[in-house]
């Protein structure tokens, strides 16, 4: 597949998150899925593109049902000139090579206690680190995120290089979903 074949433009209303936590500021916008099947994977996928023709690099997050969504944060909102309720142009398609992930505090912590964890690790694919730190951050739980921080390190450290039993994607657990959005 050429590059320009992996590029969607549709036009999508801006939504505001039923619950945004603790910064009410962003709003989201699922994708068609038109757009979405020519994204190369269902789980996270980094995209560069447009918003009312402004420039973003961003991460798309999937949304169970095998599409995916875009979290636009205020910045974005105010650099593009949109608001939520408006609806806006996108232009976007992936990048060419998946950003390295930040790996939250708690699991580098624990990579760096086992050595053998951290070699393989680093040994890994860009990707193959991001379904790592994907399936530890979809824990509701903390007590998940600690037990899933602990097989991941078990599970490297005996030479697995993907996570198992995740479906990055979210369709078959239904454990990955869009926002809610509010009324």
């Amino acid at each position: 597949m050429e590059r320009n074949d992996t590029k969607s433009s549709f036009d999508a209303k801006l939504l505001r998150p039923a619950n945004p936590g603790d910064d009410a500021s962003w709003a989201f916008v699922v994708l068609p899925e038109g757009a979405s099947a020519k994204l190369p994977r269902r789980g996270r996928t980094s995209v560069v593109g447009t918003i009312n023709g402004h420039g973003f690099q961003a991460t798309l997050e999937p949304d169970g049902q095998l599409s995916h969504w875009l979290r636009v944060d205020g910045a974005l909102l105010e650099a593009a000139g949109v608001k939520v309720g408006d609806v806006a142009t996108f232009e976007i398609m992936p990048v060419e090579q998946e950003p390295e992930p930040e790996v939250p505090a708690d699991l580098l912590e624990a990579l760096a206690a086992s050595p053998e964890a951290r070699a393989v690790w680093d040994d890994t694919t860009t990707i193959a680190r991001l379904d790592w730190i994907h399936w530890v951050t979809s824990a509701k739980q903390l007590k998940t995120r600690d037990k899933r921080i602990g097989d991941a390190c078990d599970m490297l450290a005996s030479g697995k290089r993907r996570v198992c039993c995740f479906d990055p994607s979210g369709y078959y657990s239904k454990a990955l979903k869009a926002p809610k959005a509010a009324d």
